[in-house]
């Protein structure tokens, strides 16, 4: 079975395993009926078997709905609320002196010299300070107003270039209150796409951090000659003098003071309508230069109201950390249902995040620790990330720990695919690693990649909580299913929200059809009021990606192949775009080889490469520094690390490893990579070789190993 492939490997004494085999069974019984009454788990593992979506009718490629939404697809969070400032009126009347938005303050900084020479800055950060609803509310009426004074026009374009903070937060509920369109922009993209963004929407204001300012905005800003002003949320910066005449710098402070003091008795506010575009969010695109979606506030409200469902007893006992990019659509979403709900918000970055993250001073308190969150959303590399750090850790144990954390960590793993819980293990074993990320969470939600079936395990194990795996795009709002916190399988994406329907496509190229047997398969359309309006000024593309049937319905075309199982819960099983015809025929997932090789301690990252004009697949591995370094010295192989990455010996060894992993997740041959390239470097978002959520960029991996392409394939490198 599938658990049975995830257990750990220990090396215990055959007797003595028996023997504490026998302890753990007695104790599994008697605890058995205590737990069954008292834990309401009859109702979790009964609910965890239901139906959870039905095709609204018999015939093949018919569209799945939700069971709480079969006859009518949810819309609106609170009756009359169709407009995101009356999403955010409501909520501010209903907790008007709540905590919403927190922020650490910088107690101190301090540059750390590396032993390599480097120099790293660290912070010691205090308490969170929050902002209440009525706080947060002032705020942003005050400075929708100044931007008015500043000469922002209704149903006119603004850009936000800046960090995931409350003032990000705060300047996007001004846009949505005054209808200005909120230009959402990466502030890890490179500059030509920054110039591409601004230019094409036209925007005359940027708000902008001061770091931003000075890194990305200083060099390109006389590239965007219709710039006007620029809006530094954190105070002005120090040296502003050589911008292009005409641009004017102000700070977010000096705009609210403006908003405070102008007269606005006489004059009526120009209220969006549900229709109206709230976002135009730059997706960082996976491929190609980045397109604009337009997202209107009806848009929104219906992602919100579906994914709100799926999260149960929402409230404001709710602790959310906020550290991914706000100009991504999960984190957008995700910050909107807390708001609306009456959660608080506290700020961080993944910087900062825990105790041991890189800008965080040894000794110091990172943000989770500080907040303990009780929600918290995730892209898979994050928790990829978490779940090797862990498990090197493991592996530098003691013979006896290790071996009781392996036992614990299958024995729960038993426990979690029956349905049950484990409160001795949670608190005696995993309480350590759960304080990893504060000790509170209570849902992870994950979404923007595939998580693979070992990291979400992994997490359910160590962080006693369920996963919400989601899947949704920027053009469906970020909306389209979530698993429910009470189904533990791995590998699925759940049913559709109860904002949505979903249906399967033929594609006979990849040979996926809605007929196959025993599940529907094919690509997936999503359609409901949360499918956006299209890509800003590109008609040619929203045609091709957007289609109305003949009910008025709009359907989104996702280039994404799902298949529907028997409980209505969605498996993505492969993409349109990864996968590549080799030159005897055989059609290989991209995606599917880099699943399964993705997990090995030894690989931080992988992307897989194959062509039609060749009958194999190769590969791109940045490997897993420590990892790497111990399998030389085994070796006997001796060299900085450039030089062992650079080793045609080392790839041979790492191509072995791989060799191994594949044929135990069960790849058929011609899937396996056959010359890998192992790169000494990391893929961040800085090299442009992945997006912001880690996702490969797959035009540009290949333009930058293109030597090493034609060295794999045997041409004649010049």
């Amino acid at each position: 079975s599938q658990a049975a492939k995830m257990k750990l490997k220990h090396n215990i004494n055959p007797v003595l395993l028996q023997f504490i085999n026998f302890i753990v069974l007695v104790y599994s019984l008697v605890t058995y009926i205590p737990w069954y009454i008292l834990s309401g788990s009859k109702q979790a593992i009964a609910k965890a078997k239901q139906v959870k979506a039905r095709p609204v009718n018999n015939k093949p490629g018919g569209a799945y709905r939700s069971v709480n939404s079969l006859h009518c697809l949810a819309s609106v969070l609170y009756p009359g609320c169709d407009t995101l400032d009356k999403v955010f009126k409501y909520a501010k009347t209903k907790y008007k002196d709540k905590k919403l938005l927190g922020t650490r303050e910088i107690l101190k900084e301090e540059d750390e010299i590396q032993p390599s020479g480097k120099v790293f800055k660290k912070v010691i950060l205090g308490k969170y300070s929050w902002l209440s609803y009525e706080d947060v509310y002032i705020k942003a009426v005050n400075f929708g107003n100044g931007l008015a004074v500043l000469g922002q026009q209704p149903k006119t374009n603004i850009a936000i270039f800046c960090e995931t903070r409350a003032e990000w937060m705060i300047a996007a509920q001004a846009c949505f209150m005054c209808n200005y369109q909120l230009v959402t922009l990466y502030a890890t993209l490179g500059g030509p796409a920054i110039v591409h963004g601004l230019n094409e929407t036209e925007v005359t204001t940027i708000i902008t951090s001061k770091e931003l300012m000075q890194t990305k905005l200083k060099e390109i800003v006389s590239q965007v000659p219709l710039l006007r002003h620029i809006i530094t949320v954190d105070g002005k910066p120090t040296t502003w003098s050589e911008f292009p005449k005409g641009v004017i710098v102000h700070t977010m402070a000096s705009v609210q003071a403006m908003g405070a003091k102008a007269d606005t008795g006489n004059k009526q506010p120009s209220r969006p309508v549900p229709s109206d575009i709230a976002v135009i969010m730059y997706t960082s695109g996976s491929t190609g230069i980045p397109k604009g979606v337009m997202i209107s506030h009806c848009n929104i409200i219906a992602g919100i109201t579906g994914m709100a469902e799926r999260i149960p007893n929402l409230g404001e006992k709710d602790i959310y950390i906020g550290y991914l990019p706000l100009a991504h659509v999960l984190e957008l979403s995700a910050e909107l249902v807390c708001l609306s709900h009456g959660c608080r918000i506290g700020y961080s970055s993944p910087q900062t995040l825990a105790d041991q993250s890189s800008k965080i001073k040894k000794g110091s308190k990172g943000d989770v620790t500080t907040l303990k969150p009780t929600l918290m959303a995730a892209v898979p590399e994050i928790m990829d990330r978490i779940y090797k750090n862990v498990m090197n850790k493991v592996n530098e144990m003691t013979s006896f720990q290790r071996n009781l954390f392996i036992l614990a960590y299958n024995y729960k793993m038993e426990q979690i695919s029956k349905g049950y819980t484990t409160p001795l293990c949670d608190s005696l074993i995993f309480r350590k690693v759960r304080m990893l990320l504060g000790g509170k969470i209570r849902v992870l939600l994950c979404g923007g990649a595939p998580l693979s079936a070992a990291t979400q395990r992994f997490m359910n194990i160590c962080f006693c909580c369920p996963v919400g795996q989601g899947y949704g795009l920027t053009e469906s709002a970020g909306a389209g299913t979530i698993t429910e916190v009470w189904d533990y399988t791995t590998g699925r994406v759940g049913a559709p929200l109860v904002c949505c329907e979903i249906k399967l496509m033929n594609w006979e190229e990849g040979g996926y059809y809605n007929t196959d047997k025993p599940y529907p398969r094919g690509e997936i359309l999503i359609g409901g009021q949360n499918v956006t309006v299209g890509y800003y000024k590109n008609e040619a593309r929203t045609r091709k990606d957007f289609t109305v049937d003949e009910n008025g319905q709009r359907w989104l075309h996702t280039g994404d192949i799902g298949e529907f199982q028997h409980d209505g819960c969605l498996k993505i099983i492969d993409r349109k775009k990864d996968l590549v015809k080799l030159q005897a025929g055989e059609y290989v997932s991209l995606g599917k080889v880099e699943a399964a090789l993705k997990n090995l301690p030894l690989v931080d990252n992988i992307c897989a490469y194959a062509s039609s004009f060749h009958s194999y697949v190769i590969g791109f591995v940045v490997p897993n520094q420590k990892e790497l370094a111990e399998l030389a010295r085994k070796k006997g192989f001796k060299g900085t690390w450039e030089e062992i990455c650079n080793s045609p010996e080392m790839e041979k060894e790492v191509l072995k490893v791989l060799a191994e992993a594949a044929m135990a997740a069960n790849l058929e041959k011609f899937e396996i990579p056959v010359k890998i390239r192992l790169s000494p470097d990391p893929w961040t978002p800085e090299t442009g070789l992945v997006t912001d959520a880690f996702k490969l960029k797959r035009k540009e991996l290949t333009a930058f190993y293109q030597t090493d392409i034609d060295r794999m394939y045997g041409k004649s490198v010049k």
